[in-house]
Formats: C-alpha cells, structure tokens, sequence
C-alpha cells in the first residue's frame, strides 16, 4: 500500500514541485538531528595558531569538525570548558539560528547555464584548459554502463576508490543500491574511454527546479592507475567533466551541475569548478551553520576566512579589507573570487575603503552580464 501510494504521489506532483518536497524533508531532518541538545558541546578553538580571533562553537561534536574544515582551519586544537568567556574578538558559531548570524551554507553546487552555445562555454577557459580539450578530447569517447555487473565493477574499482583517495576514512560514499538505481532509474552511469581503456566514469542524475532541467553531476570515479598519476588525473578529470557538458547540452538540459562542494571561497576543488563556468548554487545544500561575526576586526577575520551566506533565497559573499592594506595584496587575495551567482557582496572594512580597492573587487565580476551589488559595511 506504501509503494502504491507514493507511486500514485509521484504521478500526481510535477518534478519541481517533487524537488521541492525532497528539499524541505531533507531540511527538517537536518533540524531534527540539531534539535538533540543533550549531544551539544561549547567549545573554543582558533582557525590558525597566530589568529587574532577565536571561535566559539556552539553544537555537537560531529558538526564541529565540519565547522573546522569549512573554515579551513590550519590548528585542531579545542580549549576546555573553563574557557568559554566570550571576547570582543570571539565569533560565534551555533548549530540554531540566532538574531543577527549569518546563514552560512554547508556545501555549494557549481551550475553551469547552457543558454549559450559549447563555444561560449569554452571561450571563458583558460589558455591550457582549452588547449588540453584540442589536443585530447577526439581520444576520448561515453559509453553507458548498462548491466549490473558493468555498474557494480565501476563502484568497486572507480567510485569507492578515489572517494577514499581523496577523503580518506572520512569520505561519504554512496550505498551500492543507490549507485545502481541512480544508473538505472534516476539518471545514468557512463564510462569514460581513452582509446579502449575505461579511465574515468561519470554517475549522473535529472533534478528538476522551478521548471528547469539540470544534468546533476552525483559523483566522478577514476581507477587508481589514474588518480594516483595528479597529470594524468588533471587531464582526464578535465575531459570527463567536459564531456558531461557536451551530454547536458545535445540532450537539452537548461543547466550542467557539475556537482557539490564545500561553501569556502578558498576551497580548490569550488575554484576548479569556477574555471570551468560553474556559478555557485545552493543547489545540494539542505543544511546551514550559524556565524555570528566578532565586535572588533571584523575586516581582518574576513580577510583570513571569506564567507558565503544565504539572505532569503539569494546568496552573498562576505570579505573583509582591513585597514593598510596595498591595492596589490587585496588583488592577489581576491584573484579567484569572481565567482557567478552571487547576488550581493560585501565589503567589510574598519573605514571607507579606497575606490581602488572597491574596483578591483568589482573588476573580478566585470565579465558576468548580472554581476553583484558591491556593498562597503564599515565597522
């Protein structure tokens, strides 16, 4: 009766609104699991060894690790309970929302629009990007893996292998059931063939969002012959992702999510994803830190930590430019953030920063036909 009511469910309810409904379940079992405040801990810890300010955290143990790689922590060390006093340098960070915290994403997806043609997409590549394309891509060719044992054979020696390389003990790996009804039912799992030899694979889903179509990157898998070769990797990593491009547009997909990653301006794997004409997204995301930024030098924590956050629907850059510093070191510090997507930024300084500055910034977002609201906060 269950599994004929919810097949009746899925034949009455458009995909979005499905998505929607997938989205707010997986946001109130996300509450459900913070509201355990017998699991809690407060504990104080620093992002680095020299950091002016500390962090209060606010929350259970298994997020607070979290907490400490999404803010890119560089020390792991945690103080005791008796040390809890807050300070006009301290930034809070609570697992529930508190008046005046930002809504910090967990993860970002990075979706690339198709409204355009593939050269389009290809003219904002890099120089060695698009050259590594040209020469290798006609050496490449997608196969759909189709029976079982094809599917099981690229979770075993792709999928868990390189999720373990890259994550170690920590890494999420997916069930094997799902792996096979995501490649038989949800979406598709291709193989990736440099000649006849199968060195990459790709396991795909369709997400439909307020009407649009999106081709969902779910996970890549490399052999370890390749993952474990970082030139190798670069260009195969570079061609599957490009082929899964070329699969989103011939099969008229609106967007090409090229899949999730943590919410860290910093991060490299968001970086690499950028380069590529992924604009960030909430998409994927279903749960939020609360940060609570500190009374003084606000400018220079943003400045070690850039945050993203979430206003209504909309998402927003947080970066801090503190007093002294040159027009050349806010460039290089800034170089890697124009990141599209954005609705609004925010410019955190001590004082009316100089229109050098808020230029350079906003030269970073010149090549976006929306670019975002530049906003100076000063405090």
């Amino acid at each position: 009766m269950k599994e004929q009511a919810a097949e009746l469910l899925r034949k009455l309810l458009s995909p979005s609104v499905r998505f929607e409904l997938r989205n707010a379940l997986a946001w109130l079992q996300d509450m459900a699991a913070r509201a355990c405040f017998w699991r809690w801990e407060m504990v104080r810890f620093k992002l680095r060894a020299d950091s002016a300010h500390d962090i209060l955290y606010v929350g259970t143990k298994q997020r607070r690790e979290f907490v400490q790689v999404l803010l890119g922590a560089k020390s792991r060390e945690v103080g005791t309970r008796l040390r809890l006093r807050k300070s006009e340098r301290t930034v809070v960070v609570s697992e529930i929302p508190t008046p005046g915290a930002l809504y910090v994403p967990q993860l970002l997806s990075a979706v690339v629009p198709l409204n355009r043609s593939i050269d389009d997409i290809t003219a904002q590549y890099n120089t060695e990007l698009r050259r590594n394309l040209r020469k290798n891509r006609a050496r490449y060719r997608m196969q759909q893996a189709l029976n079982d044992d094809d599917i099981a054979s690229a979770d075993r020696e792709m999928l868990q292998p390189y999720a373990s390389a890259r994550h170690g003990s920590a890494a999420s790996q997916i069930e094997t059931h799902e792996v096979q009804r995501v490649a038989k039912t949800a979406g598709r799992l291709d193989l990736v063939l440099l000649e006849d030899e199968v060195v990459a694979c790709h396991l795909g889903c369709v997400v439909t969002r307020a009407g649009k179509r999106y081709w969902s990157t779910v996970r890549f898998g490399y052999p370890d012959t390749v993952f474990s070769d970082q030139k190798k990797l670069r260009e195969v990593n570079s061609i599957t992702t490009f082929m899964a491009l070329e699969w989103a547009i011939e099969n008229g997909f609106d967007y090409y999510d090229i899949g999730t990653c943590l919410a860290r301006p910093d991060d490299g794997l968001l970086e690499w994803k950028r380069r590529r004409g992924g604009d960030v997204d909430t998409l994927g995301n279903h749960g939020y830190l609360f940060l609570t930024l500190p009374e003084v030098g606000t400018a220079e924590f943003l400045w070690e930590t850039p945050l993203f956050a979430v206003e209504g629907k909309k998402l927003t850059l947080h970066l801090g430019v503190p007093e002294g510093k040159s027009d050349e070191e806010v460039a290089a510090r800034y170089r890697e953030m124009g990141f599209g997507g954005l609705s609004r930024i925010y410019i955190h300084c001590s004082s009316a920063p100089r229109q050098e500055q808020v230029d350079i910034i906003q030269g970073r977002y010149n090549h976006l036909k929306l670019p975002p609201v530049l906003e100076s906060v000063v405090a």
